[in-house]
């Protein structure tokens, strides 16, 4: 009720303005909104009761200042927070920010800031007031939309939304649009009879009176589409009627059935294309696990009937998984379907290639007599798979690891011939990939091994078995420690300590390694800050950093958070990549590196020069420093490719003025031989074995 001036004595005033006050307390309840203002001069702040909870606070808990509300944004936001600011007081005008905030007690909220500032007389900013909204739910909400937006977007079938009157195109998916060859434009210029030019107006109002006069959710229909070029496809289509921006429209969602039609006009070829259907992968047309399985079984009949024998394949795609994660299904799909023809073009006509599921594919050699006919066709495929994929702007390096089981040789079961195959492709992956490995007994026995090993992998996280050894990096002529490499080792309560050689690859495979590059980080980061502090000066930590850990969604919070829990400084830090990760998909990784390095963190490149690196892509690398192989320096300076390749390096990280460092420096000459072309940084057992951090805070006091 408003006051009204005349009337009301000052007691009745002040009992409505108690009453408007609660009321505004309850509206910023119900909208999670919460008003405030700063006093810039003297930085103090007054804020709502809202304004407390939204951070975390019993209201009026604390006096809040301006470094209150700095203080609680998450730590990326707060060079975009001050910017802001800058801009508000600059324009005169009222400004919203949006970002997040971190509560007092740790959870994280999006929130938008709306803020006015105030002037004194001589245009000189004196205030800030405004409102701080929580909008997690709404930026959720957001996400959501956007993904299936997407989803629908990027649908393997034809989807469009028409006005229920005009019958005229008010979208089209990009699906649709690459079927019918017109832009999402030029559809909003079209009504469903420019498509679908066998149907008539009368006939879509009778179809829509169908709609409305059926129980049904949707009504089935099949028509001929005209795309752009004048060329038709059979289409099956299902309507629906729904509301969309407050119109009335009919939802259509077609498939090209155009083989389907063709074939159903003889109930023959209908009956085989079923069949087809049942025995073969619909997104590389190649037999499915059904049939596989059926002509294994025909194959080893065969076999046994004229005294034969044959070798069965099993191969997958190394790394797939990360294509799924960092580009999305729909490159995953191009890419096995690029595999599928590649490997349709290294195996011969009376072979059996069968995709089973996923990126496993399989091979049945038939009539094999010698083993070395088994080996110059996984070489061919391993060959044919080094030219690296193009998928529209992106260059993808793909590479496939086989397994082979022989018939009659290893069994003549095909339960085992199938799992010696699978265990043989695993020991491939062991062997480092994009390599072919043929079943033995000593596998089995490494296979139960590996279940073991899996087991207790899975308990050493939990209970944190893991310790942080240091290999020094010394600049050699000035004999002086730059920093340390910080290298895992489990210590199992049993075995003792377990080589990474041993668990790393496995805990890659199985998607542990993030759990045990954060252990790692958290580990090595206190110690080095505990080291400063006691005025030992170790120089630079490298973290090596697989790229399962930089394609988490909380990796940046994850790291800033540690050096913020630490007191860790960012030009402490250098974070190591491997040239082989990289180039799996170096768009991305050039995206996601771009990010950290623009933070001020230090980022090499680990083991240069032994994957297919690409000059043009290096230089768009946000490198600082470069990381010779160990495999290069092991024989020099006698083995003249190794001198080669490493002067090549070294040129290189100087032409690109990247700083440079070479790994695995064992003996005196290999050290004159660096340091006499140019490299002065050096890792290896020549200054040191990596060490835990105990002796090596002693190696630090020590003169070189």
């Amino acid at each position: 009720m408003p006051i009204d001036i005349e009337n009301d004595n000052i007691q009745t005033a002040l009992k409505k303005l108690k009453a408007r006050e609660d009321s505004f307390r309850q509206l910023e309840k119900i909208s999670h909104l919460g008003s405030w203002e700063v006093d810039l001069i003297t930085h103090k702040s007054i804020w709502s009761e809202n304004s407390y909870r939204l951070y975390g606070f019993e209201p009026f808990s604390i006096e809040p200042t301006f470094e209150t509300f700095l203080s609680h944004l998450v730590p990326e936001d707060v060079p975009r927070a001050k910017l802001a600011i800058e801009k508000l007081l600059a324009s005169h005008e009222a400004s919203s920010f949006k970002g997040k905030i971190r509560t007092e007690d740790g959870s994280v909220k999006d929130v938008l800031l709306t803020a006015q500032a105030l002037y004194d007389k001589n245009g000189t900013p004196i205030k800030l007031i405004g409102t701080t909204q929580d909008i997690t739910q709404q930026v959720k909400s957001e996400k959501k939309a956007q993904e299936l937006s997407s989803i629908i977007e990027n649908s393997a079938n034809e989807i469009y939304i028409l006005d229920w009157e005009t019958d005229r195109y008010l979208y089209a998916n990009s699906t649709a649009c690459d079927s019918l060859g017109y832009t999402k434009k030029e559809f909003l210029a079209l009504t469903v009879f420019d498509i679908n030019k066998s149907i008539s107006k009368e006939k879509a109002q009778e179809l829509k009176n169908q709609y409305e006069d059926t129980p049904a959710p949707y009504i089935m229909i099949q028509t001929i589409h005209t795309r752009e070029d004048g060329t038709v496809y059979h289409v099956q289509s299902n309507l629906q009627h729904m509301y969309y921006n407050s119109k009335k429209v009919y939802v259509i969602f077609a498939t090209d059935v155009t083989q389907n039609i063709l074939v159903s006009e003889l109930v023959e070829k209908q009956a085989k294309l079923l069949k087809y259907q049942a025995s073969h992968d619909p997104l590389t047309n190649l037999p499915n696990r059904a049939y596989f399985q059926q002509k294994i079984v025909e194959t080893i009949n065969n076999a046994k009937n004229h005294n034969t024998g044959f070798a069965l394949l099993f191969l997958d795609l190394d790394h797939f998984k990360d294509i799924n994660d960092s580009l999305g299904h729909q490159i995953g799909d191009k890419v096995l379907q690029e595999f599928a023809n590649r490997l349709q073009e290294s195996v011969r006509h009376d072979d059996t290639l069968a995709r089973i599921g996923g990126d496993e594919f399989t091979i049945i050699l038939n009539n094999i007599k010698k083993i070395d006919t088994i080996s110059a066709i996984a070489n061919k495929i391993i060959k044919t798979m080094q030219e690296p994929i193009k998928l529209a702007s992106k260059e993808l390096h793909i590479t496939t690891s086989i397994g082979i089981s022989l018939y009659p040789k290893h069994t003549q079961d095909k339960s085992n011939l199938i799992k010696f195959a699978d265990t043989a492709m695993y020991k491939a992956k062991e062997e480092g990939r994009n390599t072919y490995q043929i079943y033995s007994t000593d596998m089995s026995q490494y296979a139960y091994k590996k279940v073991v090993l899996e087991n207790s992998l899975r308990v050493a996280i939990k209970e944190k078995q893991f310790r942080v050894y240091y290999q020094p990096q010394v600049n050699s002529l000035e004999k002086k420690v730059t920093g340390m490499e910080a290298l895992v080792r489990w210590q199992h309560p049993t075995l003792g300590i377990v080589s990474p050689a041993d668990f790393i690859p496995l805990a890659e495979e199985l998607g542990l390694i993030v759990q045990i590059d954060r252990l790692v980080m958290q580990e090595a980061m206190q110690q080095f800050s505990q080291w400063y502090k006691e005025g030992v000066h170790p120089g630079r930590l490298s973290l090596n950093l697989a790229m399962a850990q930089l394609q988490q969604e909380d990796f940046s919070n994850f790291l800033f958070e540690t050096m913020h829990q630490y007191n860790f400084k960012k030009e402490w830090l250098e974070l190591e990549v491997t040239e082989t990760q990289v180039m799996q998909n170096p768009e991305y990784s050039i995206q996601l590196l771009e990010q950290i390095h623009n933070q001020g963190i230090h980022i090499s490149v680990d083991d240069f020069g032994t994957g297919y690196s690409s000059l043009s892509y290096l230089k768009k690398l946000p490198l600082n420093k470069l990381k010779i192989d160990k495999s290069f320096i092991d024989d020099v300076p006698k083995d003249e490719d190794g001198i080669a390749i490493t002067k090549a390096i070294i040129a290189l990280a100087k032409s690109l003025n990247l700083d440079l460092i070479a790994e695995g420096v064992e003996k005196e000459e290999q050290k004159e031989f660096l340091l006499d072309n140019g490299c002065n940084a050096i890792q290896g057992y020549f200054y040191s074995k990596p060490l835990p951090a105990d002796k090596m805070k002693i190696f630090l006091q020590t003169e070189i």
